[in-house]
């Protein structure tokens, strides 16, 4: 009797999880974006535009643009961060009078804007910034907090919709309780969505996810560890990475935004994403390359009921012939952008 009973009772149980888990999965699959954001990293010029360089965006069937207006710490070590209150000496197209503009004439041609502010690191990327002291980093967020609402109060009285509040900045996004603070803040003056752009080695580890409206990645995942990868090779890659994301998606039940994705026009474009051109020494160069690795993200993850966006970087307002580069502009790559950007258009 009494070993009836405890076998009903573990039944009860395990039919209680099943439901539960079941319920959970319903709910994720409740998140369908069915108008994804068709973006790319809009590159602010160093002189004022005169308007016709944002004409050919919904050509290509580009229905936003992340604009990013820089702050800067000349020391990752030290909590001194410096941004356009403090100097005029930047990009007519990092400053919110450029900003401003191109926001402006982006919304009379039906392109949207995201601000993105973006921390430059003297010698450094964002990700190496992190202080010796509590003190320090007391100071470091004081500052960044600063820094942040600076922007927030202008995509407020700009009805920019999406505010991207941090930037690849992974040795600080371990300090959950400053960052929800930071969040609850810009909350007080921005009613708009937020996001915050994780670097792929980040995202799984952040835990303050639920208190933004997106899961914001930038998607430089390694794909393959060959040249000259074949379109199989980079979807097989994809679909592990895929899992990984849906692991981290279903946990906060989150629409994930690709703040940043992109490749070089070189044969090892898959190999390490992130590599600057600059620091490509003796690179092959390969448009067909780079069009595969466009082809194979679109055909695996963009069609994802969960994937509210991707900005590709990144997108000059003059198309430039620098190679390499991360640009598709005239190249192959662009041609296979337009063809699913447009799809359905």
């Amino acid at each position: 009797m009494k070993k009836t009973f405890l076998l009903g009772i573990l039944i009860l149980l395990a039919l209680a999880i099943w439901a539960y888990q079941n319920q959970a999965a319903e709910e994720v699959s409740s998140i369908k974006i069915l108008n994804k954001q068709k973006g790319v990293c809009w590159v602010g010029s160093p002189k004022p535009l005169e308007g016709w360089e944002l004409d050919s965006l919904r050509i290509f069937g580009i229905t936003h643009i992340s604009q990013t207006p820089f702050g800067w710490q000349a020391d990752p070590k030290l909590p001194e961060i410096k941004w356009e209150k403090h100097s005029d000496r930047m990009w007519w197209g990092e400053s919110l009078i450029g900003v401003e503009y191109t926001t402006e004439e982006a919304r009379q041609k039906g392109v949207e804007s995201i601000l993105k502010p973006h921390l430059w690191v003297r010698g450094e990327w964002p990700g190496a910034i992190s202080m010796t002291s509590e003190n320090d980093w007391d100071q470091w967020f004081d500052q960044y907090t600063e820094f942040i609402l600076y922007y927030a109060e202008y995509a407020e009285s700009h009805q920019i919709p999406i505010l991207c509040i941090g930037t690849e900045l992974e040795l600080t996004s371990g300090r959950e309780k400053e960052w929800r603070r930071l969040i609850d803040e810009i909350r007080t003056v921005f009613s708009g969505e937020l996001t915050y752009a994780a670097n792929f080695t980040e995202y799984e580890k952040i835990r303050f996810w639920d208190a933004l409206d997106y899961i914001g990645i930038q998607a430089y995942f390694p794909l393959t560890d060959k040249t000259n990868p074949d379109l199989a090779s980079l979807k097989n890659g994809w679909n592990r990475k895929i899992k990984e994301i849906e692991k981290v998606q279903k946990k906060f039940n989150k629409p994930v935004i690709f703040t940043e994705i992109g490749y070089c026009n070189t044969e090892d474009a898959a190999i390490e994403p992130w590599i600057w051109p600059n620091e490509r020494k003796e690179v092959a160069l390969s448009e067909e390359v780079q069009a595969l690795c466009y082809q194979a993200f679109f055909e695996t993850v963009w069609d994802k009921d969960w994937l509210a966006g991707a900005y590709f970087w990144k997108w000059y307002p003059q198309p430039r012939d620098r190679n390499p580069d991360f640009t598709p502009q005239n190249k192959k790559a662009q041609e296979v952008m337009r063809s699913f950007y447009t799809a359905g258009f």
